[in-house]
Formats: structure tokens, C-alpha cells, sequence
């Protein structure tokens, strides 16, 4: 589909509502910025009190326009703007840009305005950008509608929230003089066109080659994750996502629920769709940069190429760190790097030239040709003083490092292996350096900022890989016995007792252990005679009491019917203190399950991404942890497997002092099994199993909570 911001964000003519013969004001500054720039579309300044400005005419309204232009941009305050779109939509123009602030940013009155400012734009059939936009630039159409000076175009797209952190990027652009921007808008409050919009704009925008965004927080995060898995195909997209969401979490039912809504979950999910997301805000235009000149690696095995031991041993801790590899060479690339470096250089990667190079900086050529060939390499990152030879050493080596560099960039153009380099000299722009960036070759004069590059690269090929095999799970035909459960659930205001929800989910296929409902006094006969003399585990059911450990509600490691008796009991009298109104509506019994590793598998519906399913290390600790891993639903067999080597704890379900590790099939298979449920009964609005315990063969579920959707109220 084929984004309606086309027409309007490249805009043939422009009205500007609210033009003012003011310098200080924006309804000038965008029309002195258009015509200083060049624009070559026509410009239609609205003004009634005046009959030109800057020596263009001005129309009194946008009625008295002679055409219906593409674009207006409204400079008019807030109370002006229901009826200056109702113009719009009377003339034929389709798109706005609204400036003004006092909207919903300021309370409930401004909220109000912006809903009758929506309905106006919808019944005009008008769209809005904003309000309350810094408003937008196409450098490549000369359309600068923020007065913002000495930007230069290139191939940056840019969707930031803050007209400062835009600023703070064209500045840092200004100080690398290599990136250039295609496209900004501000995003305002998003009234209208929101981030998914912006961003399937950006996807088929030709002049942008990779899309960059500046975002606090998202009002549709599900159709952003949406559109993104399908742009980051085409694409790089680089997110940097400032703020947490965790603090709006005053109160959680769950475990889940208490850990879904956290930045660590908007991470996971933008990288699942295959956003590169940074951390850092002057990250932010360092990996747009890289990942705009190189597009990704096929692989995460680095070879590093540098003139100095201790800044190769620096890069390679970096390398690491950023969960990539060190490449380990064949014997070919040993031997020919033997035949041309000093016989004290280090050939081992990292390799160190260790003098090689002093008097003859063209070895670097011939070094990276070498590394570039070698199978086990994906990227080559060269570390080091290249670029300064002819300063540091003797000016009669500038020469040399000149035609080494354009050999160098030569190489890369009959490669599609990435070549990233960090010189000690980059700061002061040398000429063989510059020569690098001209020629495609990302130039950076700090050790982290490379390896940030490096790593976006092999997350964006390994993410473009996984798409080539990846398959969704797909819903399951919905169970009527399971229907039918639910909405008795519903009509009885309550979520799913434990035993309601283990048997909603062993009858889509997950491994339950056995269970018994002691409502009764008869019903112990029955356990014991179909339990005999196992050890039990006792839970009280009671729709009041959802946190049973809290309540005193679990008795473990029952045996006899005698024990039974008497941890019923003991449970009944702590729950009566623990709330003395709660409705009981027996014991659950299940035998005890044997020792293993405890994760927990979590579901909640996140207001603004959906579905989200969390894995992570289970048991009482697992708020106090956060060792989790979040995926958008549905699933992928590869998400799965994805989420359990993303934890922390990874390493104790491979086994550890002496443990078998454990049965990742079955946990990966538990995964999608859950996803699946999830999207089949849309009534599931929080689910969890904690702990599940994974064993070398198989897990069993310990605890199930179904919180549900659309409880009638009692």
C-alpha cells in the first residue's frame, strides 16, 4: 500500500496560513526558507492584511486560493484551526501541517480541542501532521519549513519528537560533514499521522535510505511493529527510544503484568521486527550513518586489522560485549598474512601489524584484501592510525596513504563484506581519510562508536536472514468445551480458576500434570486412590485470592489422606484472615513435580502493542530479576529460540555443575503452543506459568493463571 504522505511531504505548492511580514515569526521564516532555498513549486502565502510579502503575493483566505495546492502549513493559534481545515477540505487541499501547541499536551480543555480538531480534518477529509509539530524538511525538493540553516541533503530520513534532539543531530551532522538528511517532520502529538505512517513513508521514499526515529513514547506501537517488519527488509531502521513506560504501571496483577510495559519490553519487540535500536543518544546518527553506506553484514565474525595492541585488545572487548565474534582465520589467510607482515606481528585475530606498516601503510590493502577473502570473515574493522602515517611518521608517506585509500575503497566496491574503520587521526579529517568516507567507507574517531555500527550490521543481516525461513504460528481452531468455559468465567465476573486454565491448556496440546478438585469431603478417597502415596501439592481456589503464596494458600509435599485433611484446614484458616469474605471454591491437588531449572512463560495485552508473550527465570524472584525476554505475538519458531538465549540465564539451562541441560524443544514448542492459545482466544488478557520446570526431557507446568477479558461486573 502505498503511503498517502507522498503527495503532501513533496509537496508541488504550498500555502502558508498565517504568512507574516514579522522576521521573528514562523509564518515568515518558512516563506523567507522557501524562497531563499529555491523552491520551485508555487507558494501561496494567506494573509489578509497585507498584499505581498517578500515580494510574493498574498491571498486574504485559503478560499481566494487560484488552485487546490498540496500542502498548507498553518501558523494560525489553536481555537483558529477547526475552521481553517474546513477550508482546506472545501479548496481540495489534502494535507496540513498544524504548528500550534494547546492541545492535549495541556490538560483537559486542550484534549477537548484536539478531538474537535480531529473530527473537522476527518469530516474535511484533510490530514494532519501535528499539532504541535516543529513541522518538516525534503531537502531534496527544497522545502524547509523550520527555518533550520546549513543542513545538508543526503540520505537520512528523520521522525524525531523533539525539535531539539533534530537540532542536536544537524549540528552533529554539520561537525562530521559527511551525513545529510532527505526528510524530517515532527511528529507533534500525533492527532492524526502517527509513527506507522511516518514510517511506511520513509520505506518508500527514494531519497531515504535509512529511516531514524527519536521516539518517547507511541500511541499505535502494534501497527508500528507492523509496518516495520516489513520495511526493515527493504531498509534499515535505527530507533532511539528514550523514557520507560514501567513508571505508568501503578498496579499488576501478575507477574507479567507487573514487567510488561517496561522500555526492556519496547526494546525487544522493535528488534524482533528488526529495528536497530541504540541506546545512546549521539548513537543515534553514528549507526544511520553506517547502516545507511553499508546495509548490513551477512554474519557476526569480525576480523580486526590494527596498527597497536592495546586498542586492537580495547576493540576486541568491545566486539565482544556487543555479542559479536571474533572471526578465527583459515590457514590460507595465516599463511599469507605470514608472507607480507613482520615476523612479530600477531596474526591471530585480533592481528597486530606490530611495526609492518610504520614505513609502508599500503599493507593495509593487501591485509584487508586477504581478511576480506577469508570465508570465516563477515566485516573487517580497521583499528588504528591509518590516515596519519604522513603526520606522526613522515609526510612522505601521505602519498602512499592516498593511493592505499583509494585501493581500499576500490576493495569494498568488489565486496559485500563491510569495512568499518576507527583512526586516531579521524577527528582533524585527513585526506586519506576522507577519501575513505567519500568513497562509502564509514570513518569513526571512537572505538565504541565503530563497534555500535559493527553490531547494527550483523543484527540487520542475521534479522533479514530469519525472515527468509521464519514461520509464524498460526491460530488453532478454538475448542468449544474451552469457549464454553470462558464465558461462564465471563457471565461470573471472574478469571479462570488454576484447574480451568491447566485444563484450557492441556487441551491444546500442553503437557499438564494431573489434578483433582477437593470440594468435598468424599473427594479425598478419591485423590488418594488415584494418587496413592505421591507427594501433593495443595492450592486453594477462590476467585478473590489471585497471588495464593500471599494468602497462605499453598501447602507442598503432602502425603497420606490424614495430611490432606490437615493442610486443607490450615489453608482455610489463613485465606479467611487473609480476606475474610472470599469465595472458596475448593483445593486444587496435583502431585509434586521434581526438581529442575524454574522459568516462567507470561502473556499480557499491552495497550499499545498487543499481545506480548515474556519468557524468563521463574519462580518468586522473578520482579526482583528481570532476566526476561519479550516477543510480539504471534510467534516465530525462531523468535522462540531467540527469547531463551536472550537471558541472562541462558547458561543454566545449557547445564551446569553437572547437569544435563535442558530440553529446549519442548520449552521452544511450550512457546509457540502459548502463542497460539493467545491469538485464538482473544478473552486471555493476561496469562501466566510460573514456575514451569524444564527438565532434559519435557517441563511441567506448576502454576496457571488466566486473567480474562470482558468479565461481566456481579
Amino acid at each position: 500500500m502505498t503511503s498517502f504522505l507522498h503527495a503532501f511531504l513533496a509537496p508541488n505548492s504550498i500555502a502558508i496560513v498565517g504568512a507574516s511580514s514579522d522576521p521573528t515569526k514562523r509564518g515568515y521564516k518558512a516563506l523567507f526558507g522557501l524562497i531563499k532555498d529555491g523552491y520551485e513549486g508555487s507558494i501561496y502565502p494567506i494573509n489578509p492584511k497585507v498584499e505581498a510579502i517578500l515580494g510574493v503575493k498574498t491571498y486574504p483566505t485559503i478560499m481566494a486560493l487560484p488552485e487546490a495546492v498540496d500542502l498548507a502549513l498553518i501558523c494560525t493559534p489553536a481555537k483558529t484551526l477547526p475552521s481553517i481545515l474546513e477550508q482546506c477540505g472545501t479548496n481540495g487541499i489534502k494535507g496540513a501541517i498544524v504548528l500550534a501547541s494547546g492541545f492535549g499536551e495541556t490538560g483537559e480543555a486542550g484534549l477537548q480541542l484536539e478531538c474537535q480538531v480531529l473530527a473537522a480534518a476527518r469530516k474535511a477529509s484533510v490530514r494532519i501532521i501535528g499539532p504541535n509539530t516543529s513541522g518538516i524538511f525534503n531537502l531534496h525538493k527544497k522545502i524547509n519549513l523550520l527555518a533550520l540553516d546549513n543542513v545538508k541533503s543526503g540520505n537520512v530520513g528523520i521522525i524525531s519528537q523533539s525539535g531539539n534532539m533534530l537540532l542536536a543531530l544537524a549540528l552533529e551532522a554539520a561537525k562530521n560533514g559527511h551525513i545529510g538528511f532527505s526528510i524530517y517532520i515532527g511528529p507533534g502529538n500525533q492527532v492524526d499521522v502517527d509513527f506507522a505512517d511516518y514510517l511506511r513513508f520513509l520505506g518508500e521514499e527514494d531519497n531515504t535510505s535509512v529511516a531514524t526515529f527519536y521516539i518517547e513514547g507511541f500511541k499505535n506501537g502494534r501497527a508500528f511493529l507492523d509496518v516495520a517488519r516489513q520495511t526493515t527488509q527493504i531498509k534499515p531502521v535505527v530507533v532511539y527510544k528514550s523514557g520507560s513506560t514501567k513508571a505508568g504501571q501503578k498496579a499488576a496483577c501478575s507477574h507479567t503484568g507487573a514487567l510488561a510495559g517496561s522500555y526492556a519490553m519496547t526494546v525487544d519487540l522493535l528488534r524482533q521486527s528488526g529495528v536497530n535500536v541504540v541506546n545512546r543518544s549521539d548513537e543515534l546518527l553514528t549507526v544511520a550513518e553506517g547502516l545507511g553506506l553499508l546495509l548490513k553484514a551477512e554474519g557476526k565474525r569480525v576480523a580486526i586489522l590494527s596498527d597497536g595492541g592495546g586498542q586492537a585488545t580495547i576493540a576486541s572487548d568491545r566486539l565482544i560485549e556487543a555479542g559479536l565474534k571474533l572471526a578465527s582465520f583459515s590457514e590460507v589467510t595465516l599463511a599469507a598474512l605470514g608472507c607480507i607482515l613482520f615476523p612479530q606481528a600477531s596474526l591471530i585475530n585480533p592481528v597486530d601489524v606490530a611495526g609492518s606498516t610504520d614505513d609502508n601503510p599500503a599493507l593495509f590493502s593487501s591485509c584487508i584484501e586477504i581478511l576480506v577473502a577469508d570465508e570465516n570473515v563477515d566485516m573487517v574493522f580497521l583499528v588504528g592510525m591509518f590516515g596519519g602515517y604522513g603526520i606522526r611518521f613522515a609526510e612522505e608517506l601521505k602519498p602512499v596513504e592516498l593511493i592505499t585509500a583509494k585501493s581500499i575503497v576500490n576493495l569494498s566496491k568488489r565486496t559485500d563484506k563491510p569495512l568499518v574503520v576507527y583512526s586516531l587521526y579521524a577527528s582533524i579529517k585527513p585526506e586519506p581519510l576522507l577519501l575513505l568516507r567519500n568513497g562509502g567507507i564509514p570513518v569513526y574517531d571512537s572505538i565504541e562508536h565503530a563497534v555500535q555500527v559493527i553490531a547494527a550490521l550483523g543484527e540487520r543481516g542475521d534479522y533479514i536472514h530469519r525472515c527468509k525461513t521464519a514461520e509464524i504460528q498460526h491460530p488453532l481452531r478454538a475448542d468449544p468445551e474451552v469457549c464454553a468455559v470462558f464465558q461462564r468465567a465471563q457471565r461470573e465476573g471472574r478469571d479462570l480458576f488454576e484447574f480451568e486454565a491447566k485444563s484450557m491448556l492441556s487441551q491444546y496440546g500442553i503437557d499438564m500434570p494431573e489434578q483433582r478438585v477437593i470440594r468435598r469431603d468424599a473427594d479425598y478417597s478419591q485423590v488418594m486412590a488415584d494418587f496413592g502415596d505421591t507427594l501433593m501439592a495443595m492450592k486453594v481456589v477462590s476467585k478473590d485470592i489471585l497471588h495464593k503464596s500471599d494468602a497462605g494458600g499453598v501447602k507442598l509435599n503432602l502425603s497420606g489422606e490424614p495430611a490432606l485433611r490437615q493442610g486443607c484446614k490450615e489453608i482455610l484458616s489463613s485465606c479467611r484472615h487473609y480476606k475474610a469474605d472470599a469465595e472458596i471454591e475448593g483445593m486444587l491437588v496435583t502431585p509434586m513435580a521434581a526438581k529442575g531449572v524454574e522459568v516462567i512463560v507470561g502473556v499480557s495485552r499491552d495497550p499499545f502493542f498487543g499481545p506480548v508473550l515474556m519468557f524468563g527465570l521463574g519462580g518468586i524472584f522473578v520482579e526482583v530479576l528481570e532476566d526476561v525476554a519479550f516477543r510480539s505475538i504471534p510467534l516465530s519458531r525462531q523468535d522462540a529460540f531467540s527469547m531463551i538465549e536472550q537471558i541472562k540465564a541462558s547458561k543454566v539451562l545449557e547445564g551446569i555443575r553437572g547437569e544435563a541441560a535442558v530440553d529446549k524443544n519442548a520449552l521452544v514448542d511450550l512457546l509457540l503452543k502459548v502463542s497460539s492459545i493467545v491469538e485464538t482466544h482473544t478473552e486471555i488478557h493476561e496469562l501466566d506459568l510460573n514456575p514451569v520446570i524444564v527438565y532434559p526431557n519435557g517441563y511441567a507446568v506448576v502454576d496457571a493463571r488466566v486473567i480474562i477479558s470482558g468479565k461481566l461486573p456481579l
